[in-house]
């Protein structure tokens, strides 16, 4: 025994449309990430803030600190730098090399302004971390309240 099926013109339409919508949703999640390491993304980054200070811990592993240059221009942070090729990787067949080497270049708006006279950067094991004082003008102050008698 046979059916029938009824002909919907537009369901054809409505397969392409969420073809397109997930091509999109995959495709340009992150469209032009402000992290850029050989084709890859950045190393990962931390980046919080106390009542003092913003404080970033980013990850640059195989990265020497004399390698990495840092600077804060209008609000946003750029950090990049260098991961550079093993000496003794030449003439080796690797069957797995997932190690990252390149130039690397990330931006980020810093959530608030910061004093950069002042700012410190630490490198070990790998993790920089950058400490910037908060500008004076946006740390928070206090008013003491007197009462009336």
């Amino acid at each position: 025994m046979s059916s029938l099926i009824r002909w919907e013109p537009f369901r054809e339409l409505s397969g392409l449309r969420d073809a397109m919508d997930r091509m999109f949703d995959e495709g340009f999640a992150r469209p032009f990430s402000s992290a850029l390491f050989d084709g890859s993304d950045a190393p990962t980054m931390d980046l919080y803030q106390t009542d003092e200070e913003v404080v970033v811990k980013a990850a640059l592993p195989g990265v020497k600190a004399e390698d990495v240059q840092i600077s804060v221009t209008n609000g946003v942070l750029s950090i990049r730098g260098e991961a550079r090729e093993d000496k003794e990787g030449k003439g080796h067949t690797y069957h797995i090399r997932e190690r990252r080497v390149g130039t690397f270049q990330r931006w980020v708006a810093l959530p608030t302004e910061v004093n950069v006279d002042k700012a410190r950067a630490e490198f070990e094991e790998g993790i920089l971390q950058l400490t910037l004082p908060k500008a004076e003008q946006v740390k928070p102050k206090t008013i003491t309240v007197k009462a009336k008698r």
